[in-house]
């Protein structure tokens, strides 16, 4: 399958739809996902970026319906991660002497992976590649979310093809923003920015700066993966502006784990309580142990409290809220309240590791936390609740 873009630029991508776990088992795909490469044709023509290695064989054989692959004159790689690169050593293989314009850093990436020193031409913000009435400027995007990553922008289209970042793992036969449900849509791209981004926002931010200082017309942003933006492209632009400055809705999120159901009874009173204090603020809870982590970290992303707890387990936290707290940590947010509870029945010592583990990823801690002995009884029941309204109170 290929379609066009436009005049000058053809999509020759690969659709995913049974994609449904992504960067080994540490983003839940549900929806699928898309692998999107591009030619453009001018008086010489481009190949940007290629489809994950299970695709190769596959990629090749219908680049070279498109296209005789010899008439390819360069490789533009914007990031050498293999979900973009895969295909290149079974590509290099048909033409490999083509050369390949990346970063330095990219170039590092490339032959980490598949330990070839193929034709590379290294490239840097500000660097051009004319393909004759029109140029490639090349703009270096470190850590978003590699630190090869580059944006490259063609003048005449006014088509930015900004790699992972704008992207969602978003499998869709309609491969335009217009076209595809919006609700499916940002759920997707927040999502994304959510479990990927977060770590570097204010390079984000930075970034997006440096693009539009730029001046250039953007008609279209061409993504790695997803759909494209063709209509008013700039919206997801300014959506990253909003996510990259501590974003927070008017949302809190419990989250917990529970062995005989004492934590989750106590996290329902003080959902009760916060509620009973504030009915504007919307509550949500999940159960760590059952719910997708990525999923469970979109959530804490749009929230402005945190509610974390757990039993206490061998002097510890049961595992799937300690590993959900040690992905929190690694993303570090910003401009985030939290606060712990949990339930105990010898040594009652998870409130304390949550409280700790929440300082650890940055988040605020608002109060010292709430134990209870064994399951709550209706007096534990009303503590839960006062709890909740306290926490209530600091919004």
């Amino acid at each position: 399958m290929s379609f066009k873009i436009n005049d000058s630029v053809t999509w020759v991508g690969k659709i995913d739809w049974e994609l449904r776990k992504f960067h080994g088992d540490e983003y839940s795909t549900h929806k699928g996902s898309s692998y999107n490469s591009y030619l453009v044709r001018g008086e010489k023509t481009v190949l940007i970026d290629t489809v994950w290695r299970p695709f190769a064989k596959e990629f090749v054989e219908n680049l070279k319906k498109e296209i005789d692959l010899n008439k390819i004159d360069t490789i533009i790689i914007n990031h050498g991660e293999p979900d973009h690169s895969g295909a290149l050593p079974e590509l290099m293989r048909e033409i490999p002497n083509t050369p390949i314009y990346c970063t330095k850093n990219c170039v590092s990436s490339l032959k980490g992976h598949y330990h070839q020193d193929w034709n590379f031409v290294e490239v840097k913000t500000g660097d051009k590649l004319n393909i004759g009435s029109k140029d490639f400027i090349f703009i270096e995007a470190r850590l978003l979310h590699w630190p090869d990553t580059m944006f490259s922008y063609l003048t005449g289209d006014g088509i930015l093809f900004s790699n992972d970042a704008f992207g969602q793992h978003y499998a869709s036969e309609f491969m335009f923003n217009d076209l595809v449900d919006q609700a499916e849509l940002y759920h997707e791209a927040i999502k994304y920015y959510a479990n990927i981004l977060t770590p570097f926002s204010k390079l984000v931010e930075k970034k997006i700066e440096e693009v539009v200082a730029l001046n250039v017309p953007v008609n279209m942003i061409c993504t790695s993966h997803g759909i494209i933006w063709r209509d008013n492209p700039l919206q997801i632009v300014n959506k990253y502006m909003e996510w990259a400055k501590d974003y927070n809705e008017n949302q809190v999120t419990l989250i917990y784990d529970s062995m005989w159901d004492a934590t989750r009874k106590m996290a329902e009173a003080i959902a009760e309580g916060i509620k009973s204090t504030n009915n504007e603020v919307e509550i949500k809870l999940y159960n760590t142990a059952r719910t997708d982590k990525n999923d469970i970290i979109t959530e804490v992303f749009k929230s402005k409290l945190i509610i974390a707890g757990s039993s206490t387990i061998n002097k510890g936290i049961l595992y799937s809220i300690d590993g959900l707290l040690e992905m929190m940590r690694g993303l570090s947010f910003k401009g985030k309240k939290a606060a712990a509870f949990g339930s105990y029945g010898w040594s009652g010592e998870s409130v304390a590791i949550l409280n700790e583990e929440l300082k650890k990823g940055g988040f605020e801690l608002i109060d010292e936390g709430l134990k209870v002995f064994w399951v709550p009884d209706e007096a534990g029941i009303e503590k839960c609740k006062e709890f909740g309204r306290k926490l209530a109170a600091q919004l």
